[in-house]
This record gives structure tokens, C-alpha cells and sequence, in this order.
């Protein structure tokens, strides 16, 4: 690997850190899911929680921040395009973006409650 592709690389990792910062500081809803997954985290922690189920935990959190994440890009970009006039296509593709964080955050409650009726059952 050349100087200017570890440069580039290093650039994209900055890149894409500075939007995870932007989000965990910025955007509301990332921050009630960060919320919710950090105690999902300690849950699975305190509470004998398998592997198998840590790792569906796991899934559901990151699949929700991600989806919050794009759902952000979305928004920016759709916002940055139209500004304050509100398109009908404009319009579809912010309710989509929100759709997807929407039954992301849907799976993680139906994983929550696996886990959760598990662990009581393991009680």
C-alpha cells in the first residue's frame, strides 16, 4: 500500500468518525438509541445473557445505528437539495429513511423480548 493510500484511508476513517461523532452529539433520536444500547450492553452483562443471544443484541444495536445513520445522511441531503420547500419526493424519501430506522428499532424490541423471556426462563 502506497503514502497516499494510507492517507486516503486515514482520511475515510476520520471521515466516517466525525460522523459517528456528529450523531452521538447532534442528532436526538441517535441519542436515545445510544441510550438504549448501552443499557442493552450492561444488561447482557449483569444478567446471564449466552453468546448467541449477545450476539443477536449486538445485531439489533448495530442495525438500528445504522439506520439512524443513514437515515441522517438522507435527511441532510435531502434538506441541503430543498431547502425549506418541501417536495413531494423530497417528502417520500425522508418518511423511508425514517421508515427503516423505524422497523430497525421494531426488531430490536421483538430481540429485546426474546432475550428478555430467555433470561427469565433461565431464572
Amino acid at each position: 500500500m502506497n503514502q497516499k493510500s494510507k492517507q486516503s484511508m486515514a482520511k475515510s476513517f476520520s471521515n466516517a468518525w466525525q460522523g459517528l461523532v456528529h450523531a452521538a452529539l447532534k442528532e436526538r433520536n441517535f441519542k436515545i438509541h445510544l441510550c438504549f444500547a448501552i443499557v442493552a450492553i450492561i444488561i447482557c452483562f449483569v444478567l446471564p445473557v449466552d453468546t448467541i443471544h449477545q450476539f443477536m443484541v449486538m445485531y439489533a444495536i448495530f442495525l438500528v445505528l445504522c439506520t439512524e445513520l443513514i437515515n441522517t445522511a438522507i435527511e441532510a441531503a435531502v434538506d441541503l437539495h430543498c431547502g425549506t420547500n418541501i417536495h413531494p419526493l423530497a417528502k417520500i424519501a425522508k418518511d423511508c429513511s425514517a421508515g427503516a430506522v423505524l422497523l430497525a428499532s421494531i426488531q430490536a424490541v421483538i430481540i429485546a423480548a426474546i432475550v428478555g423471556m430467555h433470561i427469565l426462563s433461565q431464572l
